[in-house]
């Protein structure tokens, strides 16, 4: 099966409008992002998944990839499942990876290619790193998930999750927004109805949780620094600094 990395980019960011376009160093935040995954080794095709003529044409002058998508597309998944199944027919694997995350590790995203091409069974993969600090595992921004001894996800959560009564030993581990789906997965979630928990967390992996599906978990040894607002930009633009 080929793989394909989508990135789906929205210009109109509540938080950040015209996030996508936003100068990291000289350079727009997608084209850091871009950069990082064309360093990947198990990547077939890489395109920028928008519905704003800005990014396509900005993305289109940088000579990679890039598909308008509809405006009706809610979500990340959603986006890429459209470019999956108007444009990239013949691919079996699909990366997804968060526009504004231009510190993304690239050998994650070959990770996450390869669970998925040895693993007949397995639809749905994402990644997650070790809390270091205690307030990071009680902050609602950041997402915490929970996975058995297996390595599948229990559930993922805004709150603090397990909740630690006795003081037991436990490690904290933060969601990475990075997801490989099989095809036939990703087409089917997408045309899937919002769930109960995923409306009350405004997460979208527990739809797939609470309908059954399995999502294996990667630990990964880097973190990754996703631009949410524009003083993420400044805190992006030092940590390219030292890499």
């Amino acid at each position: 099966m080929k793989t394909a990395v989508v990135i789906p980019a929205r210009y109109a960011s509540t938080r950040f409008p015209g996030k996508p376009l936003a100068l990291i160093k000289g350079k727009p935040l997608i084209l850091r992002v871009l950069e990082r995954v064309s360093v990947c080794k198990s990547v077939d095709a890489i395109a920028v998944a928008t519905d704003d003529k800005r990014i396509y044409d900005a993305v289109k002058k940088m000579k990679y990839g890039v598909f308008m998508t509809p405006k009706s597309c809610k979500s990340g998944a959603d986006r890429t499942a459209f470019t999956a199944k108007k444009y990239l027919k013949d691919y079996g694997v699909f990366i997804n990876v968060q526009g504004d995350e231009p510190l993304i590790d690239p050998s994650l995203i070959d990770k996450l290619s390869k669970e998925l091409q040895k693993d007949a069974e397995l639809e749905c993969v994402t990644a997650a790193y070790p809390i270091k600090h205690a307030e990071d595992a009680k902050n609602p921004n950041i997402v915490k998930v929970i996975f058995d001894k297996n390595g599948y996800a229990v559930y993922f959560s805004r709150s603090l999750i397990p909740y630690n009564r006795d003081n037991a030993k436990v490690k904290y581990y933060k969601h990475i927004g990075i997801y490989g789906y099989k095809r036939d997965f990703l087409l089917q979630f997408a045309a899937s109805e919002t769930s109960v928990l995923e409306r009350a967390e405004n997460l979208e992996q527990l739809r797939a949780i609470e309908n059954g599906h399995k999502i294996k978990i990667i630990v990964s040894k880097k973190d990754s620094i996703g631009v949410d607002i524009p003083s993420d930009a400044k805190k992006a633009a030092q940590l390219i600094g030292r890499l």
